[in-house]
């Protein structure tokens, strides 16, 4: 079974190209223009185990919410569609992970009903180019294309860097636990997800 997608979307705003696998080996090649950000996703592509290239040529000009929200917009169609019929899938995963100083933690359910929690607080508008209260965006934004619930709660930490980079290793350490295959029915007594 290949749990593979591609993803084209041209707006006014934004041009982007995502090719997504989920059961790939962590390689990512990732052009966003907002250098902060293309760092961001290559973790999540090493950390997740899967295979990611993400090309957008965006409104920098203006600034970087465009680029950052149809980013995670597309990249929650490619999870979407490369997810399938669901069948298997562990759906649930939760767990912290540390990035020095800092610790998170972030809790799934691949429900197909979006629904976002988010608990971090930064010293700092900025990391690098990327606006951190687009870090949110980019979260919320995802999980209403991916149709699934997440929480992200940044339990303490001091370094805004730490605090974004421990969210996104923990987000795809966790999308990886829940999308991996353990059965062969779907996890809902609904039969349906």
């Amino acid at each position: 079974m290949m749990r593979q997608s591609k993803i084209e979307r041209k707006t006014t705003e934004t041009e982007i190209k995502i090719n997504f696998n989920l059961d790939g080996s962590g390689r990512a090649s990732i052009k966003t223009g907002i250098g902060f950000l293309d760092h961001m996703l290559t973790l999540f592509a090493f950390h997740g185990n899967f295979d990611l290239d993400v090309y957008c040529n965006g409104d920098l000009q203006v600034d970087d919410h465009h680029t950052v929200e149809d980013i995670a917009l597309s990249l929650g169609q490619a999870f979407k569609q490369a997810l399938g019929d669901k069948i298997g899938i562990k759906r649930y995963s939760s767990l912290y992970i540390p990035m020095d100083e800092c610790l998170c933690r972030t809790v799934i359910d691949i429900s197909n009903r979006p629904h976002f929690v988010y608990k971090v607080d930064y010293s700092r508008e900025r990391v690098g180019t990327l606006d951190t209260q687009n870090v949110a965006e980019f979260f919320k934004s995802f999980v209403n294309e991916a149709r699934i619930t997440l929480h992200i709660e940044l339990l303490y930490g001091g370094n805004d860097h730490h605090k974004v980079e421990a969210i996104f290793k923990s987000f795809a350490r966790c999308l990886n636990e829940a999308t991996m295959i353990d059965s062969n029915q779907i996890r809902s007594t609904k039969g349906v997800l």
